[in-house]
């Protein structure tokens, strides 16, 4: 198909890795569909893969989360047509065209753009995961949540808000606190401040019920000193790096807190885990308790500059790779 093409790596490393590549885009088999690719997003995971934090076999298209139109339709397909909607969870989706199971694209409300598709099905199941699957904060309950205007962040903090939960955001400059009380945060500390002193005086010392976290080894202790007794630690993300191993008697004697690493695929493994998070993730967002946060664009042949964006940390929101 001409001007088809990928961004693949051949290699581990920097961002540099990432190479334009023309590519033959695969005909759907039966029960899959081939879908044009309007936009690609880009997130924290895709940078684990490149640098080989998270296996990743050679040569590889990074891209974990898409939207587009259906261009073809496999054999047997009958819940999707040519010219539908969708966007989808999969792995390869730094591309032009995406072909994958039926089963596993969603088709788009009227009212939700390709874009937006793109830029919150990972981020928006992922929130959705944190806060109805893992740890299901009641209303005035507390949840301290880090990078509050990242791509996951951005829509857990108003989420969560809905919900009434008081939500404590820790992130690094004035700008991204300020942006983060506008989606909803109560208080906002700066991560260079004592992040578990100011929880404590901010709960009168009582702590957090749980902890939202994303960026991982530069935050973990801050996160599990910030927490009540029997409260949740709930680390998702390796932004700064790995959690460091943690002895599980220092858990009991912090009291008795939960810990929990989990990862979105596990729970939307089967089509019902699939189409329930979607079901709700969709539904806040036509409610308007959540907005796509698209704060970024980038070509899709610049998706190194994309990274280079991401892993600065200068970036808000969601961020796109558009073909």
């Amino acid at each position: 198909m001409s001007g088809a093409y990928c961004i693949q790596m051949s290699e581990l490393g920097g961002p540099d890795v990432l190479k334009k590549t023309q590519m033959e885009p695969r005909e759907p088999g039966p029960g899959e569909v081939l879908v044009r690719q309007s936009a690609a997003g880009l997130n924290f995971i895709d940078t684990y893969f490149r640098t080989g934090l998270y296996p990743a076999k050679l040569p590889f298209t990074p891209g974990q989360e898409g939207a587009g139109v259906v261009e073809t339709v496999g054999e047997g397909v009958e819940t999707l047509k040519v010219g539908d909607r969708v966007t989808y969870l999969g792995q390869g989706t730094y591309a032009t065209h995406f072909t994958g199971p039926a089963s596993r694209m969603l088709k788009l409300p009227d009212g939700i753009s390709e874009d937006e598709g793109a830029a919150t099905v990972l981020k928006g199941l992922t929130a959705w995961m944190l806060l109805f699957e893992v740890y299901r904060a009641q209303p005035g309950e507390t949840a301290l949540v880090w990078a509050p205007v990242g791509g996951v962040g951005s829509l857990l903090v108003p989420w969560a808000t809905s919900m009434g939960v008081r939500v404590i955001a820790v992130t690094s400059s004035d700008e991204k606190a300020e942006l983060a009380k506008k989606s909803g945060a109560a208080e906002v500390i700066m991560s260079s401040d004592d992040v578990a002193s100011r929880v404590r005086a901010l709960t009168d010392g009582k702590g957090v019920d749980v902890a939202y976290d994303s960026v991982g080894k530069d935050s973990a202790k801050a996160s599990l000193d910030s927490l009540k007794s029997r409260g949740w630690f709930v680390t998702y993300g390796n932004a700064s790096g790995a959690v460091e191993p943690l002895a599980p008697g220092e858990l009991n004697r912090r009291g008795s807190l939960v810990m929990t690493r989990p990862g979105l695929f596990h729970f939307v493994a089967d089509e019902a885990g699939l189409k329930r998070g979607a079901a709700a993730l969709f539904g806040a967002m036509r409610a308007g308790t959540l907005k796509a946060q698209i704060g970024q664009t980038f070509a899709l042949e610049d998706a190194a500059e994309a990274h280079r964006a991401i892993e600065s940390g200068k970036t808000i929101g969601s961020t796109l790779l558009k073909p």
